[in-house]
């Protein structure tokens, strides 16, 4: 699943930089939003998975 987010995470990066720089930067904006949520998921993940290994 982490690597499922992370490859997401990656391909809305390069759409929300191809658009920064047109008429749609507010789209861009929007998906860079979306980025740090997902990375945030990414980490809330890796956490959890460490802490069961952990148990």
């Amino acid at each position: 699943m982490a690597t499922a987010l992370a490859e997401l995470t990656t391909r809305l990066s390069q759409i929300a930089e191809a658009l920064a720089s047109t008429s749609s930067d507010d789209l861009a904006n929007e998906l860079f939003e979306v980025e740090r949520s997902l990375l945030a998921a990414t980490r809330r993940l890796d956490k959890l998975v460490d802490d069961l290994s952990a148990s």
